[in-house]
C-alpha cells in the first residue's frame, strides 16, 4: 500500500484546493490560512497519508458547527478539541485510534485530521479520502452514513479546553446518522456553537467497517489542485475548471465568470446551520445588472437559480463552488471570506469578481443509499421540490 508524507507546505496546498471544492462550506478559508500560519511557527515535521489498510482502528474527526461560529478558531482549538474527542471516543470503544479521516472536503475540515496527526507525535496517520468529495450540511449526506458495517456511534464531542478539568464532553449513541446529527447539533449548541467531533469508529468490533465506504484519493487531489493554484499568478476560471476535472475525473463547468456578490442574507439556526442566500450580478451595481443569480445555502451551497429562469443552474448534491480571478483562490460562506467581496456595512459589492463552478457529484456519493433522499429533504426545506441532477452527468469523459 503506497503512502506519502505531507508537511506544512502540503497542508497549504490542500487548504487552497479545498477552498474551491467545498461548495461554500467546510470552514473559513481565511481562518484556515491563519491556523496554518500558527502551525508553521510551531511544527516542521511530516505526517503519513495513505489509503485505509483495513487493520487499524480509525474514526472520522472534524470540527462541527456553523462557519461563523468558527471564524475565530485557533490552532490550539483544533489541537485540543481533536485530542479531547479522541480520548472520549477511546473511552467509549476501548480502542485508541491509529488513523483518522476527514468527514468532508473543506478549508478547515480537510485540515483537522492532518493537524491532529501532526500533534500526535507519530501516533496517528491520515486516510487519503473523505466521506463526500465536497462539504455537506449534515452527517447523513456522506458515504459513511450509508455503510451498514460502520455504526455512526459511539460519537464523541468535546470542547477545546487545555485543562482536562474544564473540558466539556459528550459520548452519544444513536441508531443512524440522521438521529446522531440532531443529538450532536444540540450538544454543539450547548458548547457555544462549535466543537470537535469523532465518530464512525472503525475497529475490530465491526471488522474495520471503514473499508470501501469512503471516497479515496481526495486529499491527494486537493494537494495537486492547490499546488497548481499556488504556482504563479491567478488562473482563469476556465483553466481552473479544467484542472479540477483533470484531478477529480468529475465533470466541471463554468456557470458564471466574473460576477459580483451584491447581496448576502445569512442567519444561524438552533442546529448550528448558517442558512441564507447569496446574490450575484454581472455588474457591481445590481440596478445596472442584466443577469442575476441566486445561491441558496445551508452552510454549504445547495441551489443556484438564474433569476430570469424557472429551471435552476445547479442542484445539490452537485457542487456550487466559488473561485475568484482576483485572488486566484476559492472561499466559503463564512463572514470573513465573503467580506472580501461584499461589504456588509454598506450592503454593496466590493467590486472584486467572483466566478461559480459546477462540479458533478462524486459517483460514489451519489450511489450511497440514502444520500439522494437526504439531499432532497434539505432542498425541500428551502423550497425546492424538483429533480436532482441525473447520475449520468457525474463522471467526466
Amino acid at each position: 500500500m503506497a503512502s506519502t508524507t505531507y508537511g506544512c507546505d502540503d497542508f497549504q496546498s490542500i487548504c487552497a484546493g479545498a477552498a474551491i471544492l467545498a461548495s461554500g462550506g467546510g470552514g473559513s478559508f481565511q481562518n484556515a490560512l491563519s491556523i496554518l500560519k500558527q502551525l508553521a511557527q510551531s511544527w516542521s515535521g511530516t505526517i503519513t497519508v495513505q489509503d485505509y489498510d483495513g487493520a487499524t482502528a480509525a474514526c472520522v474527526v472534524a470540527m462541527m458547527g456553523s462557519p461563523d461560529a468558527g471564524d475565530a478558531l485557533t490552532l490550539a482549538d483544533i489541537q485540543n478539541s481533536t485530542r479531547n474527542t479522541l480520548q472520549v471516543l477511546q473511552q467509549g470503544t476501548g480502542y485508541p485510534a491509529g488513523c483518522v479521516i476527514p468527514v468532508e472536503i473543506g478549508a478547515i475540515n480537510s485540515l483537522v485530521p492532518l493537524i491532529a496527526a501532526a500533534a500526535s507525535g507519530g501516533k496517528l496517520w491520515v486516510v487519503d479520502g473523505d466521506g463526500a468529495g465536497r462539504a455537506v450540511p449534515q452527517l447523513p449526506q456522506t458515504t459513511f452514513a450509508g455503510a451498514p458495517s460502520l455504526p455512526v456511534g459511539p460519537c464523541a464531542l468535546a470542547t477545546s479546553d487545555s485543562d482536562p478539568a474544564l473540558v466539556e464532553s459528550a459520548l452519544l449513541n444513536a441508531p443512524g446518522a440522521e438521529k446522531m446529527e440532531h443529538l450532536a447539533a444540540g450538544v454543539v449548541g450547548g458548547f457555544g456553537g462549535f466543537s470537535g467531533i469523532a465518530l464512525w469508529p472503525s475497529d475490530r468490533d465491526n471488522n474495520f467497517g471503514l473499508k470501501n465506504h469512503y471516497i479515496p484519493g481526495t486529499l491527494s487531489q486537493l494537494q495537486g489542485l492547490g499546488r497548481y493554484l499556488r504556482a504563479g499568478s491567478p488562473r482563469s476560471t476556465t483553466d481552473v475548471a479544467q484542472a479540477i476535472q483533470g484531478a477529480t475525473r468529475r465533470a466541471t463547468s463554468v456557470v458564471v465568470r466574473n460576477f459580483y456578490i451584491t447581496g448576502v442574507r445569512q442567519a444561524t439556526s438552533a442546529a448550528s446551520l448558517d442558512t441564507g442566500m447569496i446574490q450575484l450580478d454581472n455588474n457591481p451595481d445590481p440596478a445596472k445588472s442584466t443577469d442575476t443569480r441566486i445561491i441558496y445555502n445551508m452552510n454549504e451551497n445547495l441551489l443556484m437559480y438564474n433569476a430570469s429562469l424557472s429551471v435552476p443552474d445547479v442542484v445539490a448534491p452537485d457542487s456550487i463552488c466559488y473561485y475568484s480571478e482576483w485572488s486566484g483562490r476559492g472561499f466559503s460562506n463564512a463572514d470573513n471570506d465573503l467580506a472580501q467581496f461584499f461589504d456588509a456595512a454598506t450592503g454593496t459589492s466590493t467590486g472584486k469578481p467572483v466566478s461559480i463552478l459546477k462540479i458533478a457529484t462524486d459517483p460514489m456519493l451519489y450511489a450511497t443509499p440514502g444520500v439522494k433522499a437526504s439531499f432532497a429533504q434539505l432542498l425541500r426545506s428551502i423550497g425546492y421540490a424538483g429533480a436532482l441532477p441525473p447520475a449520468a452527468a457525474h463522471t467526466a469523459p
